[in-house]
């Protein structure tokens, strides 16, 4: 079962009053101001809490995928892998069944929404999805000097226990996916938080429905 930090805690908090300060006073939703704060919130406080290279070995990592990344081709490499994921997922990028973001430390941001994704209250992904997928894992396997870490959130309808179990399959349905496509093991790292880390209200269907997702980050794994 996965442990939520003190740590991970006060990250969880920081977004909190990101959302709250990032919505339109007329209660019409996020700005998109708003919507940029938290996503560079998450690139930072609470990307660094979730995705721990000391914890899960990072010379083994590194060894794992034949050495890391050096100097200023971190940048060059990792902005490349942005644009190639950007060019084969466009037709779901403009559809809006997935979003793409850059992030200032160089990861890459990939949200899956569970409306495309996901069936209600499943686990399995759709197979209507699994072309994005194969999308996904052939970038992947093209720049196989970073890691996975992959993130399941639900909404708030139902138990912790119940959101908690259910993110967590979802996170390990797609990290099973990308072992059955090649990426290596060792790059993946597939956790939940249940509904612990909302984006949007719970108080409707299309906020339920952003906040059930699943997120990857992409990291680059560094030499040193």
């Amino acid at each position: 079962m996965y442990k939520f930090s003190f740590k991970q805690g006060l990250c969880a908090a920081l977004v909190t009053t990101l959302l709250a300060s990032g919505c339109a006073s007329d209660g019409s939703g996020m700005t998109k101001t708003g919507q940029g704060a938290v996503i560079g919130a998450l690139g930072g406080a609470v990307l660094g809490a979730a995705i721990n290279h000391d914890n899960r070995g990072k010379g083994a990592l590194i060894g794992a995928v034949g050495g890391g990344l050096i100097g200023t081709g971190v940048g060059a490499y990792m902005d490349k892998q942005a644009q190639d994921l950007q060019k084969v997922l466009a037709p779901e990028v403009q559809a809006g069944n997935i979003r793409i973001a850059k992030l200032p430390d160089n990861s890459i941001k990939i949200i899956m929404t569970a409306a495309t994704a996901f069936n209600s209250n499943a686990s399995e992904i759709k197979p209507g999805f699994f072309g994005s997928m194969d999308k996904i894992a052939k970038v992947m396997n093209t720049y196989g000097k970073t890691s996975i870490t992959i993130l399941g959130h639900t909404d708030s309808q139902g138990s912790d226990d119940l959101n908690q179990a259910l993110s967590e399959k979802r996170a390990t349905a797609v990290a099973n996916y990308f072992r059955g496509r090649n990426v290596n093991s060792a790059r993946l790292d597939a956790q939940g938080h249940g509904k612990r880390q909302p984006v949007a209200s719970n108080a409707t269907e299309a906020g339920r429905a952003e906040n059930r997702r699943v997120e990857l980050y992409v990291v680059p794994i560094v030499a040193g």
